[in-house]
C-alpha cells in the first residue's frame, strides 16, 4: 500500500526524518506516536505529496485512493449533508454525469458503477456518520456557514469518513471532538474497511483501533506489533536491554583499553595490545537510550482549609440570555475532596456549567452558596486567545511579580513545565502544549481549592498527559475535568455527572456503561469483553437452569429477531435480483421507463433493509442486555 524508504526531511536545520523506512500493508491499521514537534504531521505531507524529501523515496501502490481531514469545511450555504455527500467525488461526478448522458450504453456503465459504490445508499451513511459525530437530524440540514470553527472540524472529518479512501491519515482527529464523539469515531474506525494511518495521543483510542504503533523518535521510524500499552510494554523492556548491552560495551571497553595502555610500549606484549586495539576499534557503539524528561505540571493547593460543602446549588438554572437558560434544576452539592468528570454532547452546557461553578457566569435562579475565601483555577481551550502574543512567558509571569528578582519569576515559570530557552519565546511562537502549560500555570498561579479543567489534554502528548493525570491525582482540592480523553477521566475521576437534557444529574454506571449508551444511541453495539466479577460465582447447574429461564421468558423476542432477519434476507434477495437488471445495458435503450421505475424499487428496497436492519440492531442488543442481566 505505502512504502517510505530511507528518507531524510530537515527544516529550519533540524533533522526530523533520518533515513526513516517503513512498509504499510493493505488493511493495516498504524498509530504514528512520538513526541509533539517530533515530525509526525510533517511524515503526513511527505506521504500526500504536499512536501518533498531530501533523499530517499515514497511510493504509493497504483490507484490507491488518500484521504485525510481537510483544514476545514467549507463556510458555504450547502447543507452539512450536502457537503460531505461531495465528498464521495467520482459519486458526484458519477450524477452529474447522469444527468447529461445520452448513451444508452454510459448510462448503463454509470448506473452500475454507482450501484457498485452503494449509492443508493449514500445519503443513509452520510447522515449516521454526521448523527455519530454530534449532528442532529435538523442540523444536518442547515447551512455549513452558520457553524463554527471547530464544528466545522466534524463536518470535514465527516466527508472524508464518508469518502472511505483506501488510505486513511488521521492527524488528531479527536481534537475537535466530545468525548462522546471520540467514542463513535473510536467504534467506527474499528469496522473500518481499509487500511488506516493515525496520529493520536489518545491512549485508549490507540489500544482499540490500531494493530501496530509506529514510533517516531530522533528521526527514526520503529514499529511495535499491537496497541498503545503494549508499544509501551514493549520499548520499555527495549530500554532495559539496550541499557544492559551498553554498560556490558562500556566495561569491555575499558578492560580493552586498559590492556592498550599497560602492554603497548611492551615489546613482548605489543602484538597483542595491537589486535586489543583493532577490537576496540570495531566495538560498534551502541545509542545511548535519549527519552528525555518529560518535565512535570504543578498545582498548588491555595491556603485555608475549608469546610465542606464548598459549593451547593438549589434549583439552581444558567443561561446567558435572560428568561432563555441553557441548564435548569440544578440541585447539588460539590464536597472539598470530590473529583467530578462532566459527561454529555458539545452544545448540552458542560462548558456552561463549568463557568458557573467558577464564578464566570451568575445563576439566573436559585440558591447558589459558595465557601467563604474559596479560590477557583479554571482552565480552558478558548483562553488560549487570551495570551498576548507579543509577549514572552516570562514576561506574562512578570505581570504577576512586578516587585520581584529576576531569578524568582523564571524559577515560577520553570515550575510551569517551561524550559529556560523557551521562557524568552514570544507566545505566539509557543507550541499548543507550552501555550497550555503557560495557561494552566497561570490560571493556579496563587493556588485553588478547586481546579476545574475544560478540555486540558488537546496538544499534549502522551507522556505530558500521564504528567497532567499525576499533577491531578497529586492535587489535594476539588476537581472538575471536561474531556474527550477516556484514559484521563478514568484516572482523575470518581463521579461522573451528565449534563443532558438541560440539567446535570449523577450519572449511575462506569465509563463502559457511558460507551455502551453513546453506541446505542448512534445506532451501533460493539460487545464489551470486560465484565465486573460477581461477589459470589454461582454453580454451574444455577446458571445453566437461570440461563434457560431467562431464554424461555426472551422466546418472543428471539422470534421477532428471527423475522427481521428473515425480511432482511428476503430483500437482499430482492436486491440482487435488481441489481442484475440494472446492469443490462439493453434495459435503458428498450425501456427508459421501466429502467427508471427498476433503479426507484431499488433504492427503496436498499431504504427497506437499512430500516429493518436497524430494527434487528435494536432487538439484538435489547435481547444481549437481557441475557446479560440475568
Amino acid at each position: 500500500m505505502l512504502t517510505i524508504n530511507d528518507v531524510t526531511y530537515r527544516i529550519a536545520g533540524r533533522t526530523l526524518l533520518d533515513h526513516a523506512t517503513m512498509v504499510v500493508n493493505e488493511r493495516a491499521r498504524i498509530g504514528f506516536v512520538g513526541r509533539n514537534g517530533a515530525g509526525k504531521t510533517t511524515l503526513f505531507r511527505l506521504i500526500t505529496g504536499e512536501i518533498a524529501p531530501e533523499g530517499g523515496s515514497i511510493t504509493l501502490a497504483r490507484g490507491v485512493k488518500v484521504g485525510q481531514v481537510a483544514q476545514e469545511a467549507p463556510g458555504t450555504d450547502e447543507t452539512l449533508i450536502e457537503v460531505v455527500l461531495k465528498a464521495d467525488r467520482e459519486r458526484h461526478a458519477l450524477l452529474e454525469e447522469a444527468e447529461t448522458a445520452t448513451d444508452p450504453h454510459r448510462i448503463a456503465e454509470i448506473h452500475t458503477r454507482l450501484t457498485d459504490i452503494g449509492s443508493h445508499s449514500a445519503e443513509a451513511r452520510a447522515a449516521a456518520i454526521l448523527a455519530g459525530l454530534g449532528f442532529d437530524a435538523e442540523a444536518q440540514k442547515r447551512p455549513c456557514r452558520s457553524f463554527s470553527g471547530g464544528w466545522r472540524m466534524r463536518v470535514a472529518l465527516a466527508g472524508v469518513l464518508f469518502a472511505e479512501p483506501d488510505l486513511l491519515l488521521l492527524d488528531e482527529p479527536t481534537n475537535y471532538l466530545d468525548l462522546e464523539g471520540t467514542l463513535w469515531l473510536e467504534n467506527y474506525l474499528m469496522r473500518y474497511p481499509y487500511t488506516v494511518v493515525l496520529i493520536s495521543h489518545d491512549r485508549d483510542l490507540l489500544n482499540k483501533v490500531v494493530d501496530t504503533i509506529v514510533h517516531l523518535d530522533n528521526g527514526k521510524l520503529v514499529a511495535y506489533r499491537g496497541g498503545y500499552d503494549s508499544f509501551e510494554r514493549q520499548r520499555s523492556e527495549a530500554q532495559i536491554l539496550l541499557r544492559k548491552s551498553a554498560e556490558k560495551q562500556d566495561l569491555q571497553r575499558r578492560h580493552l583499553q586498559s590492556f592498550v595502555d599497560r602492554f603497548r610500549a611492551k615489546a613482548t606484549k605489543a602484538r597483542q595490545a595491537q589486535s586489543r586495539l583493532k577490537m576496540l576499534e570495531k566495538l560498534q557503539p551502541i545509542a545511548a537510550v535519549a527519552d528525555g524528561d518529560v518535565r512535570p505540571f504543578s498545582f498548588p493547593l491555595a491556603e485555608g482549609r475549608l469546610a465542606p460543602p464548598i459549593i451547593t446549588l438549589d434549583r439552581g438554572a444558567a443561561g446567558y440570555q435572560p428568561g432563555h437558560p441553557v441548564l435548569t434544576r440544578l440541585t447539588m452539592r460539590i464536597d472539598e475532596d470530590d473529583r467530578i468528570a462532566l459527561l454529555g454532547q458539545n452544545g448540552n452546557g458542560k462548558s456552561t456549567f463549568a463557568k458557573l461553578i467558577a464564578g464566570k457566569l451568575a445563576p439566573e435562579s436559585g440558591t447558589y452558596t459558595r465557601a467563604n475565601k474559596m479560590k477557583v483555577a479554571y482552565f480552558a481551550q478558548h483562553q488560549l486567545d487570551e495570551l498576548v502574543p507579543e509577549q514572552s512567558a516570562f514576561e506574562h509571569v512578570r505581570r504577576r511579580m512586578p516587585a520581584e528578582a529576576e531569578a524568582k519569576v523564571r524559577s515560577r515559570v520553570n515550575q510551569f513545565g517551561l524550559p529556560t530557552d523557551r521562557m524568552d519565546t514570544p507566545a505566539r511562537d509557543l507550541s499548543g502544549g507550552e501555550k497550555a502549560r503557560l495557561l494552566m500555570g497561570l490560571a493556579t498561579f496563587e493556588g485553588a481549592h478547586l481546579l476545574i479543567l475544560d478540555e486540558p489534554t488537546n496538544h499534549l502528548d502522551v507522556d505530558s498527559r500521564a504528567a497532567l493525570i499525576e499533577a491531578i491525582n497529586d492535587f489535594e482540592g476539588a476537581v472538575i475535568l471536561i474531556s474527550h480523553d477516556r484514559h484521563l477521566v478514568e484516572s482523575c475521576a470518581d463521579r461522573l455527572w451528565l449534563v443532558a437534557g438541560g440539567t446535570v444529574a449523577p450519572f449511575e454506571g462506569d465509563l463502559d456503561d457511558y460507551r455502551r449508551l453513546v453506541l446505542s444511541r448512534a445506532g451501533s453495539t460493539v460487545k464489551d469483553e470486560r465484565r465486573s466479577e460477581a461477589p459470589a460465582a454461582p454453580s454451574a447447574q444455577e446458571r445453566r437452569k437461570a440461563g434457560a429461564e431467562r431464554r424461555a421468558q426472551l422466546a418472543p423476542l428471539r422470534k421477532e429477531i428471527q423475522a427481521a432477519e428473515k425480511k432482511i434476507e428476503t430483500l437482499r434477495t430482492r436486491l440482487a435480483t435488481l441489481d442484475r437488471q440494472l446492469a443490462d445495458p439493453a434495459l435503458f435503450t428498450t425501456s427508459p421507463a421501466k429502467g427508471a421505475d427498476i433503479a426507484r424499487e431499488r433504492a427503496e428496497t436498499e431504504k427497506a433493509i437499512a430500516a429493518t436492519e436497524d430494527i434487528w440492531l435494536a432487538l439484538s442488543e435489547r435481547y444481549e442486555t437481557e441475557m446479560d442481566g440475568a
